[in-house]
């Protein structure tokens, strides 16, 4: 039975949980909340993976660079483009997601999550550099923990061979979290059925409507990313006509789009970029697993900032300015320590959620359409990861030719 159960796909059986808890709270009302353990657990587990994913992942992200002259210049140039895109996609989805009418959503007013503490927008900068790293990464403070992050990475590139050791720890802290990080996924259809199943039996099931409003704003802003952003630069920057460049990655967007992952789409990433877009073999190399590690704009930029502001709708909570700027800081800086496993942009949106004070609760009502937005999430990532290589490339004439430091580069990944 176990067996077969794991046979069936993922998205499959969270979308089944979905369906089988809302049956529960429609036929047993308010008795079914009996099941609200169960998705307080997985809540739980989900908390328990942000701090150490979000620490591990983004030191890793960050000494996968290289050393030389060349390579750092191709690295921070290649970087700073991931962030750039990653600010953008972050307020298109706000701009989407406040124009979408969100008004109709049926609000789940409890005391407990309208008790929000935002500080004022010079705390949030000045509070950007811990006083203790300890003690932030005790308490769960994740723009702290960033900052901290990034300058652990930093380091360690700086020191070199002294630092190797750590480096080596970095990484196999990484891949510890990123297994611990699977395994607790697997609990999502059990952490969904639970919370399902206390939601329609206390509130009914008119709450489920807006989530069709949520997947068509996703869209759209993902959309209006690839076209303008992607389209834009590679037009001004890449040397290239848009129609041409989309032409040419069709084949990459279409398998990233069907199979939802990044890491999968690589080989077919790798063969478009390198023969239709020209780049360079030896910089392709470098520059798509990297993208496929940390340039999460559809992941780390749309999705946090579009679910930040439905499950705010849903909740009944107000946001201020000051919220969608934290939404926009965080989302863009998270997108660097995003995972590269399925369902880890779920894990990622807690931190976004953490920050500005909504309930992680919210997330079930999303869980079950993941697959739908995870699908226009992946291609808006590989499309991004394209971009990016065609646009560096370009400036740093590596198109239609090799160039040894990206080579090296690869070689230090590996």
């Amino acid at each position: 039975m176990l067996a077969f159960w794991f046979r069936i796909p993922f998205w499959q059986r969270v979308l089944g949980a979905m369906l089988l808890g809302i049956g529960l709270g429609v036929v047993f009302g308010e008795k079914a909340t009996v099941l609200q353990p169960l998705g307080t657990l997985f809540i739980n587990a989900i908390r328990m993976l942000v701090v150490p994913l979000v620490f591990f992942a983004l030191i890793t992200s960050i000494t996968s660079l290289g050393d030389t002259l060349k390579m750092k210049r191709l690295a921070l140039k290649t970087v700073g483009l991931f962030l750039l895109t990653a600010m953008i996609a972050s307020l298109i989805g706000l701009t989407v997601g406040s124009l979408m009418d969100f008004s109709t959503i049926t609000e789940l007013t409890t005391t407990e999550v309208r008790e929000r503490d935002i500080p004022p927008v010079a705390t949030v900068l000045t509070n950007l550099i811990p006083t203790n790293p300890v003690a932030a990464l005790a308490s769960g403070n994740v723009l702290q923990i960033i900052v901290f992050a990034v300058l652990v990475g930093i380091a360690i590139n700086v020191v070199g061979e002294k630092a190797e050791p750590m480096r080596k720890v970095m990484e196999a802290g990484a891949e510890i979290m990123y297994q611990i990080t699977r395994m607790v996924l697997q609990l999502t259809p059990i952490g969904v059925l639970g919370l399902m199943a206390w939601v329609v039996g206390s509130f009914g099931l008119e709450t489920l409507l807006p989530l069709g409003k949520f997947i068509l704003a996703i869209y759209i802003a993902c959309f209006i990313h690839i076209i303008f952003t992607y389209g834009g630069m590679v037009r001004f920057f890449g040397g290239m006509s848009p129609l041409a460049f989309f032409k040419a990655i069709l084949p990459a967007q279409l398998v990233a789009f069907s199979s939802a992952s990044s890491f999968g789409t690589l080989p077919v990433t790798h063969k478009v970029v390198t023969e239709d877009l020209k780049v360079s073999k030896n910089y392709a190399s470098f520059v798509l697993p990297l993208g496929a590690t940390i340039n999460m704009d559809g992941c780390g930029g749309i999705y946090p900032a579009i679910a930040a502001i439905f499950i705010a709708h849903l909740y009944g909570i107000p946001l201020d300015a000051t919220s969608y700027l934290l939404i926009a800081i965080t989302a863009t800086l998270a997108s660097l320590g995003t995972a590269g496993v399925p369902g880890s942009a779920m894990v990622m949106l807690t931190v976004t959620l953490s920050v500005v004070g909504l309930p992680l609760e919210g997330i079930a009502f999303i869980a079950a359409v993941d697959r739908i937005i995870d699908m226009m999430r992946t291609a808006t990532n590989v499309t991004g990861d394209t971009m990016v290589a065609r646009v560096i490339a370009h400036s740093e004439g590596l198109i239609g030719q090799e160039d040894e430091a990206p080579a090296a580069v690869a070689a230090s990944q590996s």
